[in-house]
């Protein structure tokens, strides 16, 4: 069947995508309601089966480009780590795009942006036991013939490092490498105590992330988007059916030295955020975060764990290179997914805006770098 606005309570909509395949977090109800504070106005989709079950959703989110003169009614389209759909149903596949295309066309959009879950293989490319998936990559020839567009602006990380939760506690530690293992337990005993973060302790939070960000060479937002977002989640129940959120922090000596943010939502954990000092980086504490977050995921009912990113290119030219290392020695094993595609709904608006944004962007992340470090200074 045709899509169909979706009409129903937040609970609903995040109950129903749950039953679909690859669930994620920035699909929920409560990830599109923090989008909407900073100008976005989501726009839930359904594709109902015959016997009126869902089989597939979408979470559009729409935001204007200007509100004045003729270009007024101009927009950008994005569905955030969407469509949920069974990637491996042709007619069903065909159905989605279909709708979301002449979706853009009847919003006057410039483009429609999608990143969607589906797995195109698992594994580093080209090493021992990499495995391709045939329903990932028929995905991504229909987005070519229909004209869809590789995005230059990929706002999610197009790879990531999933850890197998399902297993006891002593074959996941077995799975990590020696040297990570052993990092663990460096950070045991040279006294690294952790504990859950409350509502108290987001501005210690953000500015420890700014800090990082500062050390790093990475762009974040300002603090006040930083505590929506980890006000929002956190204060949702811990039932299981919401999308929850909760911070563990590191200290030594009663000082904070390193956190992590970890998100729960349909099973699945994920580890969205991560701030570090440079005091004490001696004690491994980030090594017993991930660890304490493995467990308590997995205490939580979760059967896996989103280490959140992993390189586009796998070699030791790509900024995440170091990054990956880390993840890979905690066990994870590469899903490599199809990134973002632009179906570019309005042409001409949509080649002035592919040429134009990436400038605006750039300008924008250095202003962004300039003002953490004078708000840390």
């Amino acid at each position: 069947m045709k899509m169909q606005p979706f009409e129903g309570t937040g609970a609903e909509w995040d109950a129903m995508i749950t039953a679909l395949p690859q669930p994620h977090l920035l699909q929920t109800w409560e990830w599109a309601q923090m989008k909407a504070a900073y100008g976005w106005e989501p726009m839930p989709f359904v594709w109902p089966a015959a016997a009126g079950e869902c089989q597939a959703a979408a979470m559009v989110l729409k935001r204007h480009v200007l509100r004045r003169g003729f270009t007024a009614r101009l927009c950008i389209l994005y569905a955030p780590k969407g469509p949920l759909l069974d990637a491996s149903n042709g007619s069903l596949r065909r159905q989605v795009l279909d709708d979301l295309q002449q979706l853009g066309k009847r919003e006057s959009a410039i483009l429609l942006k999608i990143d969607p879950d589906v797995q195109l293989g698992w594994g580093v490319p080209g090493e021992p036991g990499a495995v391709e998936l045939a329903s990932g990559r028929h995905f991504e020839g229909e987005l070519v013939e229909r004209g869809w567009r590789f995005s230059n602006g990929q706002v999610q990380f197009r790879n990531t490092v999933l850890l197998d939760l399902t297993a006891s506690e002593e074959h996941m530690l077995e799975s990590m490498k020696p040297k990570t293992r052993y990092n663990v337990r460096l950070a045991e005993k040279k006294g690294v105590q952790l504990r859950a973060g409350t509502l108290n302790d987001i501005p210690l939070l953000y500015r420890m992330y700014a800090e990082t960000s500062v050390r790093d060479h990475f762009v974040i937002r300002h603090e006040g988007y930083y505590r929506t977002v980890w006000t929002a989640f956190m204060a949702t129940p811990e039932d299981g059916l919401r999308p929850h959120a909760e911070p563990l922090i590191a200290e030594v000596d009663g000082e904070a030295v390193a956190a992590i943010f970890v998100f729960y939502f349909a099973g699945r954990a994920y580890y969205l955020y991560g701030m570090s000092r440079d005091a004490h980086r001696e004690k491994m504490p980030n090594y017993l975060l991930q660890w304490e977050a493995m467990k308590r995921a997995r205490g939580r009912g979760c059967t896996a764990y989103d280490l959140w990113g992993a390189p586009d290119e796998f070699s030791e030219s790509d900024p995440l290179w170091g990054v990956f290392r880390f993840k890979e020695g905690l066990g994870g094993r590469v899903v490599r997914t199809p990134g973002a595609w632009d179906y570019p709904a309005s042409p001409f608006w949509f080649r002035l805006y592919t040429q134009v944004m990436p400038r605006i962007l750039d300008v924008m992340r250095r202003r962004g770098r300039a003002r953490t470090a004078q708000a840390l200074e």
